[in-house]
């Protein structure tokens, strides 16, 4: 997936002059691709996506731009303070974003939009998985048991486990 910012940096490059084939050859992409990114143009410029996104949603109030955005910097933030969390645990930080946006928007402090910004949020599976995809993260959700695990007991297996490969004379193609 090519990140919003690169389809910007694409279609700035292509204003500035720049042919498609070259553009084609130096982002390792199809014709075809930089032509539609180059078709779509002003849908993206028109986008406020957050950093990191790779799709354009269409149809959607900008508000939900704007809590997905706040939801980034959020894992973001646990990620660097190494916490752990799951699908319900964002979800329902999800949930209360976008609470605190409609609050905000109802007292003034939101910008105004041209599209009806909806009163609920359900942070469904559906709406995971597609968040998933939009912001292309794959490896911040630690579930169950993984989500618990032992990291000094999985360090100290490592070192056995290479003591034993070593002991006894295991080659790379027997292990898997």
């Amino acid at each position: 997936m090519i990140t919003m910012e690169t389809k910007l940096e694409i279609i700035k490059r292509y204003e500035e002059g720049t042919r498609i084939v070259t553009l084609a050859s130096t982002y390792g992409r199809n014709q075809s691709t930089i032509g539609t990114f180059i078709k779509n143009k002003e849908a993206i410029k028109a986008s406020k996506s957050s950093k990191g996104m790779t799709v354009l949603a269409s149809r959607r109030a900008s508000i939900n731009d704007e809590k997905e955005r706040f939801l980034l910097l959020w894992i973001k933030e646990k990620e660097i303070a190494g916490d752990t969390f799951t699908q319900s645990v964002i979800s329902h930080k999800e949930s209360a974003i976008f609470g605190d946006l409609v609050e905000a928007q109802r007292d003034g402090g939101g910008k105004g939009t041209s599209q009806q910004a909806p009163q609920e949020f359900k942070a469904s599976h559906g709406w995971f998985d597609r968040f998933m995809k939009r912001s292309g993260i794959h490896s911040v959700v630690r579930h169950g048991q993984g989500a618990s695990s032992d990291k000094k007991a999985a360090e100290e297996f490592l070192k056995k486990f290479e003591y034993l490969i070593s002991r006894e004379g295991y080659i790379a193609q027997q292990m898997f």
